[in-house]
């Protein structure tokens, strides 16, 4: 949709608009386009509390019913009950790993549609269009779905088998493209977007309507060909995700040249041929999936590799030490390593440059099980040298350096809410605090994902603690479920900005 050749939205005021085009925000305009979920005629839970409460009232859809009481005593692998409640409702039993049906049925019903819009920078899919397209996903292949369409049947159709029950982010962004089409999405989306502004304005009557002003780059024009536009809601949805900005560690010399702070960096650096295996070691720096996909990947050119994380190996936090291990092969064997073939305490590093890459002789060396590489628990970084060597410091302040031919950081990153009063930091756990998925998410009411701080203005995703797709869609639901509520209680009259005061 071209927002800068229309005027569709000059002066009518929209009741949602969503900032962000990622699966979080593709679930919730499925929603608000009046798909709506029921309990089936033969539908089964197995869960036999929850059972019961569904068939209590099966006429009713799930809209229309009580989530805070359907989602009492369902437990679940998230923080946010209607999370858990929506998970177990799409995917029963779903952390063992069974494709058990789900007793939902799913209904078209367009007097139900709520209009909106969605903006995104790129094509429907957000970040998994940046995303690297080698690597497998974290999550099952029936985990990464969203509801009305099948991923499986959708790569069986287009002859693509899954490895190990899993797709590669590529396979899984091409899906969601095709979702938005296969669903009659398309009218609510505008993409090639980038929201520069969202603002309170208030309107003569006494009430706030928020005004979105961004930029949107013309379909035929060259990449910086862009043009402005300006959009007005009643309610506003944050579903930008967190990939935006790459956390930095701030320490001397993180800006220097071998210094990275993105898998696809060490992806560009393989391909082109700079780094193989007579280079000097790779220091990984990180203890998420991030962290494991580039050990892997250098592990696999026969690359050294020196890895430093600040947590223990049986850190139960650590993301490998919640993942099943038949599941998650790939991962579990980082995590050996991680844990087998470790720096030990008052122990000189060795050097990989000059350790074989072949296993040596059992008993010839303490690291004959993964050859070219050595972990460093309970390490940070303490600076980054212009000879190319980096300085690693363990909790009683013992410093090792060690010679890399490019360094990793990967630690996470944070929401680019530039286009918020202070990058949004008042919306958030913590005020003082930059905005983290893990440890500042955005302060929402459990139940409406409303934000405390600031009525009218929704988030769901990785801003209020989802890095799951499975769970995000549960953000979806309560959004959906509040603003059709809202809107069920608007007096009919319609607002719009010629309404709005000078």
């Amino acid at each position: 949709m071209e927002l800068y050749n229309k005027d569709t939205f000059s002066e009518d005021i929209l009741p949602v608009v969503v900032v962000g085009n990622g699966p979080s925000g593709i679930c919730l305009s499925y929603l608000l386009s009046g798909y709506t979920p029921y309990l089936s005629p033969d539908g089964y839970h197995p869960n036999p509390i929850l059972h019961n409460k569904l068939t209590q009232n099966p006429h009713l859809s799930l809209f229309d019913q009580d989530l805070e009481y359907l989602c009492e005593g369902v437990e679940g692998r998230s923080s946010n009950p209607v999370a858990v409640l929506f998970d177990a409702l799409l995917l029963p039993d779903g952390d063992f790993g069974v494709d058990c049906a789900s007793p939902l049925i799913w209904r078209h019903e367009p007097e139900r549609a709520t209009p909106h819009l969605v903006l995104g920078k790129g094509p429907p899919g957000g970040a998994w269009h940046a995303m690297e397209g080698s690597m497998l996903t974290l999550s099952l292949a029936n985990w990464m779905e969203l509801p009305g369409l099948k991923l499986k049947e959708w790569m069986r159709d287009k002859r693509r088998n899954l490895r190990n029950d899993r797709a590669t982010p590529a396979e899984i962004a091409s899906y969601y493209q095709h979702y938005v089409t296969k669903m009659g999405l398309e009218k609510s989306f505008a993409c090639d977007t980038t929201v520069t502004s969202v603002s309170r304005l208030s309107l003569d009557s006494g009430c706030s309507v928020w005004k979105i002003q961004g930029l949107q780059r013309r379909a035929s024009g060259d990449e910086g060909d862009e043009v402005p536009f300006s959009v007005y809601a009643e309610n506003v949805v944050l579903a930008t995700g967190t990939h935006d900005i790459p956390a930095r560690l701030g320490v001397t010399g993180e800006n220097l040249p071998f210094v990275c702070h993105s898998f696809w960096e060490l992806e560009a650096a393989i391909s082109s041929g700079r780094l193989d295996r007579a280079s000097e070691p790779v220091l990984v720096v990180g203890a998420g999936l991030t962290a494991a996909d580039a050990v892997l990947a250098a592990h696999h050119l026969n690359t050294p590799v020196y890895h430093a994380f600040r947590r223990p190996v049986n850190d139960p936090a650590l993301i490998f030490n919640q993942l099943p291990k038949l599941l998650y092969p790939e991962y579990h064997k980082v995590h050996q390593m991680m844990s087998q073939q470790q720096r030990k305490v008052g122990e000189t590093a060795v050097n990989l440059s000059n350790q074989p890459l072949s296993s040596p002789a059992v008993g010839t060396s303490p690291y004959t099980c993964y050859p070219g590489y050595l972990s460093f628990p309970k390490h940070h970084v303490a600076a980054f040298r212009q000879d190319g060597k980096c300085v690693l410091e363990d909790e009683e302040g013992v410093q090792t350096a060690v010679q890399v031919s490019m360094a990793l950081v990967l630690i996470g990153a944070h929401p680019n809410l530039s286009f918020l009063p202070e990058h949004g930091r008042p919306l958030a756990l913590d005020s003082e605090e930059p905005i983290s998925c893990r440890r500042n998410p955005l302060d929402v009411d459990p139940y409406t994902y409303e934000c405390v701080k600031e009525p009218g203005m929704y988030a769901m995703g990785p801003l209020v603690g989802e890095n799951f797709v499975r769970f995000l869609k549960g953000g979806a639901l309560a959004i959906a479920c509040d603003i059709s509520r809202k809107q069920s209680k608007k007096p009919q009259e319609s607002c719009t900005t010629s309404s709005l005061k000078a």
